[in-house]
Formats: C-alpha cells, structure tokens, sequence
C-alpha cells in the first residue's frame, strides 16, 4: 500500500465513525427535540415555537464555550494515529510543529491544513488547496506519511544499515548498539519509532487536553465525598470542615493533611511485585561485581599453582573461600529478587487509591478509617493513640473501635500491564491528585476505604454500582481434601471484586453472589484459576423469590366470573409440611394464643396497594435511616442527639415519603384510613417492602414519624413491644410458600390482650363441645386482664399450682418475650395463608438492539422463555429497531448466547435488574369448575409456572415437597405371554 493508498483509508474510516457518531446523535436529539416539544405543549405558557427546536448544535453548560463538536477531525487534535504493533503514536500537531520549524511557516496555519485536500506550492511556498483536482500530494501525504514510509523501508524492507544511521542521526535519537545489531528488523524498528513517535506521549496529551484540572473540583463534590445523605455537612465538626479547603487547594507540602481514598483492593502474584524481578545493575553494583569476579580469580590461580605442594586435606580447605565469596556477593548486591526466592507463590493485594490531599511517604504512619467512623465522636476521646495499637487489624478491633493505624512500607505506580515501585534520590513520594497503588492493607481495609493522617477526617460515602448482585450458587470442592484452599479462595475473591458477595449459610454452603450469569462465570473461572487453585463444583443458579398476597380473585384460569368467593381455605404447608388447624374467627381474621395461654392476639393479613409497594421498595435507605432514628429515641437517647444524625434533605425526603404514602393510601380504600399514623413497623430488616399496622382499641403507640415531628407525647411503648415487632420481622423474613421474605403484605393487629388460665382453657373447651359465642369470644366470668396487671405474673403459673410443677412449665414454655415473639410469628403466617398466595419472581429489564430481518426470531426467543416485549420503537434517524423487555432472572441463564445463535449475532441484549412482579397463577391451584376440568383435565397436570418455582426452591431448601413421583400407574398388557 502507497502512502496515497493509506491516506485514502484512513479519510474512508474517519468517515464511518464521523457517520455512526451523527447517526447517533442524531437520534438523541431528535429524542431530546420531541421531549422539548411535548413539555412545551403540555406547559401553559406559548413563548416559544415548538416547531422551531434548533437540534443541529450541542449545547454546552458553560455559556462562554464555543459550541462543540461531536466529529472527530484530524486538525481538531482529537485523532491519534498509533500502531500498537510497533509502539508508535502521533497527532497532526506534533508534525505542524516539526515542519514549522524546517519551513519557516506557522504553525496554525499547518495544524489546519495537514489534512484535508491542501498542497504546497514550492515555488511560492504557501498552502494552496484543490491537491486532489491539480494531481498533486496532500500535505499529509507528503510530510507525514511519506516519512513513515521511508522508515518502515529503510529498516524492515531493505535493511540499509547505512540508510537507518542516517535517519537515525536526522532525528537526533538514542539508539544503543545492541538494539542496532538485533537480527530482528521489528526490535530495530521499534527502537526507533519509541523514541521519534512515543504513544504513550500522544495518549496523554490527549488526556492532559481533555480531563479536567483537579483544580475544578466543586465544594458540592467535597461535601459529597465527606458526608452521607442522611447527615448535613455543617453537623461535623470544625476540625472537619477546615478540610475542605485542602480537598479544593491539592497542596502537596507536608504540612497539608494526608487524605487518600482506596476504591478497591485487586490481587497481584508475589513474584510479579517489582522488588521480587532482577533489575538492571547500576555502574557502583556492576563495579562491585568486577571486583568480586577478580578476587575470585586470583583465588582460582593461587589455589591451581599451590595445588602439587599440599596434600589433600589442605586443598579441601582452600577449596572453601572461592565458594563462599561469590554466594555472599550474589545474595548480598547482585540480584536483589534473590531475597525473594525462599517463597514467591500466593497473592498480595495492592490498593487502587487516589490521593486527594498532602503527599504520601514511604515510612509515613497514617490512620485507615473504617465506614462506621464518626470523627465526631473520636475527637472527644482523650487518650485515642492509647487505644489505636500499630499492630492492630480489622479482625483486632471490637464493635466500638473503627480505626486502626499502619505505616507505609511499598508505593507503586501503575504502567500499563506493569507496576513499578516510586523511587526519588532522597525518598519514596506520591503528591496530591495521582493515583498511586499502597501495599500492606489486605489486613486493613476488605474493598474500600478512607486514609488519612488526622482523624478528623470523616469515612468516605461507599461506592455505588448499578448493578445489584441477585444470582447466587453453592461453592464446594471437587475433592473434599481441598476445603481450605477453597475456602482461602473465597476470601481473596470477596477482597478482589467489589461487585461479589461471599456468604456462609447456616447449613455451612458457602455461596456466592453475583451480578448475572457472565460476572457468575467471571468469578468461577477466578476461583479456579487464580485464587483457589483447585477445581471446584457450582451448584445450579439459585435465584431469589419473594412470597405476595392478593385480593381475592374475581375470574377463575379459563376467564369465568368465580360465583363462590367464600371458598374453604386450604390446608397450608407449613414448615414442616405438616397441615395446621386454622384459628379463624371470621375471614382473614386469626386468633392465636402463647403456649401458656396467658396472652391472644388478632391478627389480619392484607395485601398493600401496589403503588405502596413501589414507593417503600425504592425508599429502603431512607426508610432504615428513620427506623435508627426511631429506635435511638425509645432506648431513652436524647432528642437533639438523635436529630442531629439527620441532615435537612433526609427530613425533607421522609416527610415527602410519608405525604406519599398517606395520599397513596387515601385512594386505596377505607380499609386504609389513617394506616400511616397507625404504622408499627417495616419488614423485614425494618427497611422492607411490608407494614404492620397497630389497630389494638386503647393502645396509642408513639408514631414512627414522631422522630421527624415535633411531637411532645412520651416516648413509651408497652411491654413486650419489641416482642410483638420482631415477630413480625421474622414472619415477613420468612414466608410460608418456600421461606423466601414476603413483598407487599400488611400485618394489622386488632387486639392484643392478656387473659386468665381458666378463660383461655374455658374458651378452649366450649370451641371443642360447641357452645354459643359472642362477638367470637366466650362468655366467662373471668374477664380479660391489662398489661399493667399481668405482666409481673407472665413468666409465673397461679399461685395455687405446685412450686415444682410451675418450674416445669416455665422450662417447657420458655420466657414470654419468646413466647409472644412465636406467637406473633405463627399468626402472621396463617393469616397469610388465609389469604390468595402468590409467588413473585425477579425480573430483568432487557433491552435489544435489532434490525427488521430478525425481530421475528427475537421474539420467539423471548416467548420460550416466558418473556414480555414492553415497547418497540425505531430509533429516528436509524434503521434500528430498540426493543423493551423484561424476562424472568431465573429464565435468564443462557440467553445471550441462544439470542446470538438464533439472530447470527445481529442483536445483543443488555439485561439489568428492574423490578419484582408477582405470577398470576395460584401455586395450590387445582381445577374445580366444569369449565376448568374441561380445559385442563382431571390431573391439570399443565405446567404450572409458580408451583415448579416453588417446588424447586423448597427441594434446594430441604423442605418438603407435595408431588407424586407415580400417578395413575397401570400394569403394563402385553398381546404375547412372557415366557
């Protein structure tokens, strides 16, 4: 290919780009245009022509900039020419400014002309246009490529010695003799372009022109980075707040503070830390080592010429020092990566870490701030270097204690695929605003963290990711010798990536989890390879469920209005897969007593309105932030100190919440009149999707908002308050269908009171013979007992039982707080299971990318695997079709590839975490209408999407499964006689 050629290519690919880069553009503004124009009509005010939306420029925030532009254009310097093969790179302006000087022109005025249709007139030594319509060279062939050309020709093609000397010395290089005199051509060629064309110059000066200054960080940024979103910034201390101003400074002088953040912690082999290699020698060592060698030598010639005057003994002896020597020398100066050899195998891990303010020393002492510091509270302290030993570990530290201190033994920069350790004449130093890698903080910090030379220094917020891990499996062994390697492999893997979980179950699996299938494969492949070492065995993808209530349904499988909507409530699994007597009083409404008799409760299971759910599904944070600050009140702490924990925008964001969720509930019903004053509790973890409500007559529990209002009612709950409330937490935690949490159900208790031994028992016995009630409850003369009577007597029997018999009792029932806590617990799941049972499963949100020729065969992938297409629209200005679906996370597995193999690859999905939706189907569904038995048969042995779910996860969970291995089995007939 002649320069011509090549220049002619490289127009033609700059062009494509140029058009994928409008073609998408392009779209995006006429997306933004139609945004614009229905706000503009849907707004009252006609200021402006909706029609005339001037879409062709990209607006920049900064008013003063020029308008940019989105082509990539070689006299714009935002193209570099590079050849990774042979480590060259270059941008127009490097050559503009070479050839300015040779010629005496301007530089501008070659920048903008190198490319393009441009040639140079000799005679009158300007730039003229037309090069292509005159026959003439372009300037670029002429002054750039053509001088690459004659270099690739001179060294790889002909191999002119002479020739290369000669452009050698032209450009003013260093080349040594020895890459002068390689066989190769490549090494020789290489050699040469590393030092006229560096790439890794051209690189980074793009970066350099393009990448902000540190300088332009913003104190919204700082305040960010310093302080969550539930506390303000002006809440921590002065001391704190004085380190703003070096976060916006980036001063490097050693009185400034040292602040470093750690994003994560990434494994490297022992031998490839670079003071585990052989380096060069330098001319003191290389000098050292002649003189060595000459000793040994004169040694060598004394000993042969004394050889024939000694006898054998003596020449053993002299056969020692010239052994020794040379061993000493070797281990002492010559090769320092021979220290290392006793033991290289195993990983270190190295901390990716940024420095935002001072200047890291090696030798320098600093602190690691866990993310549960409060500098607040440490400054305060006394004798805080009493209580931070050096020796100290994250594993050495108790639950009150979050700092401990190391010092800075290894830096490291990063090059490429290499790390080189920073080494300066007088001391090893990173400043402020370089990234930097820190060795020895495997024992310090897990995946991120905070470092620092003060501990006014507030933790760093966490980092966030997009994607939530969700797919999970059991990890274990091939050959169960090889636990412990497995188990030290999960631990680097966990310190190793920041998007991985590792978990140990309370059956002992240890399981995984993951962002999807590929990060899944990612992670074993890891384990095997890197970390573990040994092979090792996954069990089937475990996927998460959630367990839902609905109303009663109105229309039957086969779309026939259900006459019969008081149905017999069907005998439920439990956990035992024991079926249990329903309690019910009326329906949904279930009474449920301790095992001593002495306590009843009412309870009723109903489902909230979606849009409910959503609004406490998407609020988690916010939610435990309120549930802390609640718990911090009734464990008597004070109320300004519990205030303080909230900045401003969280308040605000809770009161919003609550004026949501009151609206919400609103126009839901009358069923849901005042449900957020009477809210109780969210389940489970306190931040679910799940509400106990507290509907008891005459108990007037202190709201869960009280803690963002001014309220001045005593803080005073009944007793066994909590009991009630974490038996509540452990129902929604673990529900009846397959013991995954539950989404979406609300708990209202209606009465809890306490009742005498002979009232529960009379009541027992007239359940049992059948006599009358009113109202559900037993005419006794024995009438029900308040909490403030009974409960010095709960953990004690009558007075007139037997002292050792009561003691039995008390062994066999346990302590009432757990008492009430089963109790509560066993009432939420039966009126759950008094309810319509639903499984909802995690979806995906997929988005393909596809042309008209294969939306048929992508829908058909979706359809087999129980997907629902959203939306399908052509993307303006494309012929692309963008299509919107979600799929079911546990139909997921596999997908990429089979929509690759059916489309040939012409449509990629993108799958992400969306949103949890409930399964339409009734997992204990059996038919019952004529209708029914006539579409689906006496067995309805049609698949049943929620049972198999169900069934699957109860197997993988040990619990019992309600399925018949043999159906209808008959005897085989055959027409002959086996003989």
């Amino acid at each position: 290919m002649s320069p011509l050629e090549a220049h002619i290519h490289l127009k033609q690919i700059l062009e494509q780009v140029n058009l994928l880069t409008n073609e998408l553009f392009t779209s995006e503004a006429m997306e933004k245009t139609s945004t614009e124009i229905d706000k503009l009509q849907r707004s009252t005010s006609r200021e402006a022509d909706p029609q005339s939306y001037d879409w062709t420029t990209l607006e920049d925030e900064d008013e003063n900039m020029e308008n940019k532009n989105i082509y990539f254009s070689p006299d714009q310097d935002n193209v570099v020419f590079a050849s990774a093969l042979d480590g060259w790179g270059f941008r127009i302006s490097h050559f503009a400014e070479l050839w300015a000087q040779k010629l005496g022109m301007s530089n501008k005025v070659l920048q903008k002309t190198l490319w393009g249709d441009y040639y140079l007139n000799v005679k009158n030594k300007r730039v003229m246009k037309g090069a292509q319509s005159k026959g003439k060279k372009p300037l670029f062939v002429q002054f750039v490529l053509e001088q690459i050309w004659a270099v690739y020709d001179a060294i790889v093609i002909s191999r002119d010695k002479e020739k290369t000397d000669k452009i050698v010395k032209s450009l003013k290089l260093k080349v040594s003799a020895r890459d002068t005199r390689h066989n190769d051509p490549r090494i020789q060629l290489q050699a040469v372009t590393s030092q006229w064309l560096p790439v890794s110059s051209a690189v980074l000066a793009v970066v350099v022109d393009t990448l902000p200054s540190p300088l332009q960080m913003t104190e919204e940024r700082v305040e960010k980075l310093m302080c969550s979103h539930i506390q303000r910034f002006d809440s921590l201390p002065e001391q704190t707040q004085h380190l703003k101003q070096h976060f916006l400074s980036c001063n490097p002088t050693t009185d400034t503070p040292v602040i470093v953040f750690v994003s994560k912690m990434f494994p490297v082999e022992r031998w490839q830390l670079p003071q585990n290699k052989q380096r060069p020698l330098t001319e003191e060592e290389l000098q050292i080592r002649r003189d060595i060698a000459r000793k040994r030598h004169a040694e060598k010639m004394a000993f042969e010429e004394g050889k024939t005057d000694t006898n054998t003994e003596d020449s053993e002896t002299a056969d020692t020092p010239p052994e020794e020597v040379p061993e000493a020398a070797t281990n002492g100066v010559a090769i320092e990566a021979g220290e290392a050899s006793s033991d290289l195998g195993g990983h270190v891990f190295i901390a990716f870490a940024h420095v935002f303010s001072g200047t890291v020393k090696k030798g320098c002492t600093l602190y690691v701030l866990g993310p549960k510091h409060d500098p607040g509270k440490v400054l305060d302290k006394p004798d805080l270097e009493g209580e931070i030993t050096p020796g100290m570990t994250v594993r050495d530290l108790s639950s009150s204690q979050h700092i401990t201190r190391f010092t800075v033994k290894d830096l490291y920069l990063f090059m490429g695929q290499h790390s080189r350790s920073v080494w300066s004449y007088r001391s090893y130093k990173v400043p402020t605003d370089n990234i930097l890698g820190i060795g020895g903080l495997e024992d310090h910090i897990l995946k991120s963290g905070t470092i620092s030379s003060t501990v006014a220094c507030p933790a760093f917020t966490e980092m966030f990711f997009d994607a939530d891990p969700i797919v999970r499996v059991a990890i274990e062994p091939a050959h169960p010798g090889d636990m412990t390697a497995v188990i030290q492999g999960l631990k680097l893997l966990n310190q190793a990536d920041p998007c991985v979980q590792v978990l140990v179950q309370e059956t002992g699996e240890h399981v995984i989890i993951t962002a999807g299938e590929v990060h899944l494969h990612r992670c074993i492949e890891d384990l095997q390879e890197r970390y573990a070492k040994v092979e090792v065995s996954a069990s089937a993808p475990i996927v998460p469920f959630r367990e839902t209530i609905i109303d009663p349904p109105k229309i039957d499988r086969v779309n026939e209005a259900i006459q019969d909507q008081n149905q017999p409530i069907k005998a439920a699994i439990t956990r035992e897969g024991e079926t249990e007597e329903e309690d019910a009083l009326e329906e949904g409404l279930i009474e449920v007593y301790t095992s001593n008799r002495k306590c009843v409760l009412h309870v009723r299971a109903a489902p909230l309105p979606e849009s409910v759910t959503c609004l406490l599904s998407n609020h988690p944070t916010i939610i435990k932030s309120l549930e802390q600050n609640t718990t911090a009140r009734f464990s008597d702490k004070s109320e300004c100190e519990s205030e303080v924990k909230m900045n401003t925008a969280t308040i605000e964001a809770l009161k919003d919440l609550k004026a949501k969720l009151k609206k919400e509930f609103e126009h839901s019903g009358d069923f849901w009149n005042d449900a957020v004053d009477q809210i109780w509790s969210f389940g489970p973890r306190r931040n679910g999707p799940n509400i106990l409500l507290n509907r008891i007559p005459g108990y007037q529990r202190p709201s869960v908002w009280s803690s963002i209002e001014k309220s001045t009612c005593s803080m005073q709950c009944q007793n066994f308050d909590s009991s009630v409330v974490n038996g509540f937490q452990m129902a929604t935690l673990s529900g009846p269908l397959c013991d995954e949490p539950m989404i979406g159900v609300c708990f209202v208790v209606e009465k809890w009171d306490y009742v005498n031994v002979e009232s529960s028992s009379v009541k027992s016995r007239t359940k049992r013979s059948g006599q009358p009630q009113v109202n559900g409850e037993v005419k006794v003369s024995s009438r029900s007992r308040t909490a403030a009577d009974c409960d010095e007597k709960l953990d004690c029997d009558s007075p007139e039982e037997d002292s050792h018999v009561s003691k039995q009792k008390q062994v066999a029932f346990g302590p009432f707080s757990g008492q009430l806590m089963s109790c509560m617990r066993d009432g939420c799941r039966r009126s759950y299971q008094a309810q319509p049972q639903r499984l909802s499963v995690a979806m995906y949100k997929c988005t393909i990318q596809a042309t008209t020729e294969v939306l048929g065969k992508l829908y058909a992938v979706l359809g087999k695997r129980n997907g629902r297409v959203i939306s399908e629209e052509m993307r303006e200005g494309t012929q692309i079709f963008s299509v919107q679906a979600t799929l079911p996370v546990i139909e997921s597995f596999g997908f990429a590839q089979d929509i690759r193999k059916k489309t040939s690859g012409l449509a990629s999905p993108q799958l992400t975490f969306s949103h949890w939706e409930t399964l339409d189907i009734d997992p204990f569904w059996t038919p019952t209408t004529e209708e029914e038995y006539t579409h689906f048969g006496e067995k309805a042995d049609s698949d049943n999407r929620a049972r198999t779910y169900m069934n699957k996860v109860r197997k993988r969970k040990g619990l019992k499964v309600d399925e018949k291995i043999v159906e209808h089995g008959e005897k085989q007939r055959t027409l002959t006689k086996m003989k």
